[in-house]
């Protein structure tokens, strides 16, 4: 690459990642993607995405992904494999350092997405790997036949546990919570699996086992009783933290670490948008992410034709 001059660059290429490069290609801005680590994001370890529109039955996140890569790489969407590392304002557009190098562009989407919370308790650290997962569909087949447990109760933790129901002999979902917070097609879809168990008003207080995770401590919050459970593997799904340690102080964030923005996907600095769940308000929802790539491609769009710097 010779020319480091770009209309729009984007951070992150999950699905609002993505989207907002396939309609900034479309709209013939010179557009470069990058896509971090991995294509897809979160919605890698997603094996079944429900509610998004066009596929009744569903679609795997690691099928969804690379079908709008290719779109976007038609419409002429350039990509790269590296994550950026700062951004920085510079005569009216923006400097971006990437592993990579540096690269220069009129709008900046931020689309990094999420990291899963950690649980922060003993033996997590320690176990990550060994037992301990965020990705269901990736490590559930190795614990096929075998005792697993889930912690949470939202719509990702549910998704994960009916993934194992099919390769598990048993899976025990964990929630701190008197009822589950994911939506009711999940927690109807429970039934249909008899190797499925709900505990609520339960706690994981630590992770058991030296070199494998062999069970978990865990305690009722009704009475204080303390019981170990022998499992085989345990996937964690307790929540999210938006991918913007690394703005560095850029712009400021919410409580929760999220970029705020207007119906627009604009940030308070001209040129910088965020999209998905990276965003303040995101209902961490497939479709409204691509929703969220698709605003902020139409909005970059309108903001480089009012006259700020573009190639």
């Amino acid at each position: 690459m010779t020319d480091h001059n770009y209309d729009v660059v984007i951070a992150g290429a999950g699905i609002a990642g993505l989207t907002a490069g396939l309609l900034s290609a479309r709209a013939g801005r010179r557009t470069r993607v990058l896509t971090g680590p991995a294509l897809g994001g979160h919605l890698l370890s997603i094996e079944h995405i429900d509610g998004y529109p066009g596929f009744p039955d569903g679609i795997a996140g690691y099928d969804l992904c690379p079908i709008v890569q290719e779109q976007a790489v038609a419409a002429g969407a350039e990509f790269g494999a590296t994550s950026v590392t700062s951004l920085a304002a510079h005569e009216g557009r923006w400097r971006v350092t990437t592993g990579e190098g540096e690269l220069r562009a009129g709008v900046v989407v931020v689309a990094t997405g999420t990291t899963s919370k950690a649980l922060g308790i003993p033996g997590e650290a320690r176990l990550r790997g060994k037992g301990v997962s965020h990705c269901a569909s990736c490590d559930g087949p190795l614990l096929r036949s075998r005792a697993v447990g889930v912690v949470g109760g939202g719509d990702s933790a549910l998704q994960e546990a009916l993934t194992l129901a099919r390769f598990a002999s048993r899976v025990i979902v964990l929630h701190r919570g008197t009822t589950l917070s994911a939506q009711a097609a999940y927690r109807e879809r429970l039934r249909d699996h008899q190797n499925l168990e709900v505990r609520t008003s339960t706690v994981v207080e630590e992770m058991l086992g030296d070199t494998v995770l062999t069970g978990v401590r865990t305690r009722t919050t009704t009475d204080g009783t303390e019981t170990d459970l022998e499992l085989a593997g345990l996937f964690v799904y307790v929540g999210l933290t938006p991918d913007t340690a690394w703005l560095n102080g850029t712009l400021d964030l919410d409580s929760s670490g999220g970029i705020p923005t207007d119906d627009a996907m604009r940030s308070r600095l001209p040129g910088l948008f965020a999209a998905g769940t990276v965003r303040s308000g995101s209902v961490g929802r497939a479709a409204s992410a691509a929703g969220d790539g698709a605003t902020a491609a139409v909005a970059a769009d309108r903001y480089l034709s009012d006259g700020a710097w573009r190639v």
